[in-house]
């Protein structure tokens, strides 16, 4: 009977059959993440002192939005005195450093045509701050993009984490235009999901979290140390977090924190974004998937799964599902071109092909079912919308296929996107002091 069963396996069977085998045992564990955010609560915290921050912003022609992000810092439920605002007006063409003057923050004009992205606005930045403002005494510094808006009590929130002992921490991402249609829907549900089922086990687990983009701090003691802002690759926030987990450093998360971004509304503006981020993921897994493979052994044991799950953030996974469909694609195309006489192997690439982007969708389906409905109340839409969007989550997640495979061969150029979203600042954080008390 073993043999008969032998016999009818192709090496196209074979090797679909080892895609999907290292696909499962590469992040079977993030459905464990699941089980533990599902049973467990994050720890409350108590800060027993406030600390003095800074925020830096780098703004491209952000001039429509950056008053909101800097108003919502204003009127924080944190002293004032406590929190100075630094924008990096980087290479802007419109008045983006009147307004944010104009809202309150210190300025840094800065145009550079060669060193181009918000790594390297972040440095020069920094720079700035340690040269000129070193005597203020910032203990942390926030980082923030221009789109964004505080929930009222963030600085509160995030200060109870930095008084705990944190050198790092990220915040709940949350969406100030999730309802704008089926692309922002899509980024929001992603985000969420980080957020809850990622970054709060990782919490409740005691390993390290990761930044992503926006709304965080780092410990001014880890910036004086770097001299500024080091890391400087398309994603320079996943490189940050690949750095700090092979240095020992715990990114910490916090769950009470709720800041809300803004997501593209266009298909070619979030082609463009999530090209870089792509290119950006390779970029990280060339320069540290080594060191971190390495460190799932050699480092202090309190540190090893911290550098499996970061490997395992940063490996490119979309190329497993991708060398999928590619390798059964060209079983099909060398059939029909009278290349290959087997009906077998083409039976068996065709069915390879839907199972495996079915798979996908279905996977994404789920989590997109299981984060809008965990996180119901957080989500500020019609309760019509949020249903739609559950079904149109895993499209969106299907979008990063070509994307992923585009930034293989391609060159990638930083392009800001144009934010315009203008939002009721004070609405969303009554909204969220009302989902607090209750």
């Amino acid at each position: 009977m073993l043999d008969q069963f032998f016999s009818q396996v192709s090496f196209v069977d074979i090797f679909n059959f080892c895609v999907f085998l290292a696909f499962t045992i590469c992040y079977t564990y993030q459905l464990y993440y699941v089980f533990v955010v599902l049973t467990h609560k994050p720890k409350q915290l108590v800060a027993k002192k406030n600390h003095k921050f800074a925020v830096v912003i780098s703004a491209r022609n952000e001039s429509a939005v950056i008053g909101q992000l800097i108003h919502s810092i204003k009127v924080q439920n944190y002293p004032s005195e406590l929190i100075d605002v630094f924008v990096i007006a980087d290479n802007c063409t419109d008045n983006t450093a009147d307004v944010a003057r104009e809202a309150g923050a210190t300025v840094f004009p800065r145009f550079n045509s060669e060193q181009v992205g918000k790594g390297y606005a972040l440095d020069y930045g920094f720079n700035v701050i340690l040269g000129q403002y070193a005597d203020r005494g910032y203990e942390a510094y926030f980082v923030f993009d221009a789109d964004n808006v505080l929930d009222v009590n963030y600085f509160r929130e995030m200060n109870k984490t930095f008084d705990n002992g944190a050198v790092a921490s990220t915040s709940y991402r949350n969406s100030k235009n999730y309802d704008s249609n089926w692309i922002s829907a899509g980024y929001a549900v992603w985000f969420l999901r980080e957020a809850k089922f990622l970054n709060q086990a990782r919490l409740t687990l005691n390993t390290s979290c990761a930044i992503s983009g926006t709304g965080f701090f780092i410990s001014a003691k880890v910036i004086e140390r770097n001299g500024g802002w080091k890391w400087h690759l398309l994603t320079e926030d996943i490189e940050f977090s690949a750095n700090s987990i092979l240095e020992g450093e715990r990114i910490s998360y916090t769950p009470t924190a709720i800041l809300y971004d803004e997501q593209p509304i266009t298909f070619r503006d979030s082609w463009n974004q999530r090209f870089r981020w792509a290119k950006g993921f390779y970029q990280v897994f060339w320069h540290y998937g080594a060191r971190l493979a390495k460190g799932i052994v050699t480092n202090p044991k309190g540190s090893r799964f911290a550098c499996y799950d970061m490997l395992m953030t940063i490996a490119p996974g979309m190329l497993l599902t991708i060398i999928s469909v590619t390798f059964n694609a060209i079983i099909i195309a060398l059939a029909a071109a009278g290349m290959m006489s087997t009906g077998v192997m083409v039976a068996s690439s065709v069915s390879s092909i839907c199972f495996c982007l079915m798979n996908y969708l279905v996977f994404m389906f789920m989590f997109g079912v299981l984060t809008t409905f965990v996180e119901w109340d957080s989500i500020h839409s019609t309760t019509a919308k949020k249903i739609r969007y559950m079904f149109t989550f895993p499209f969106f997640m299907l979008t990063y296929v070509p994307i992923a495979l585009v930034a293989l061969v391609k060159k990638c150029n930083w392009k800001p996107i144009k934010h315009s979203i203008n939002v009721d600042v004070q609405e969303f954080a009554q909204s969220e002091s009302r989902r607090e008390r209750a």
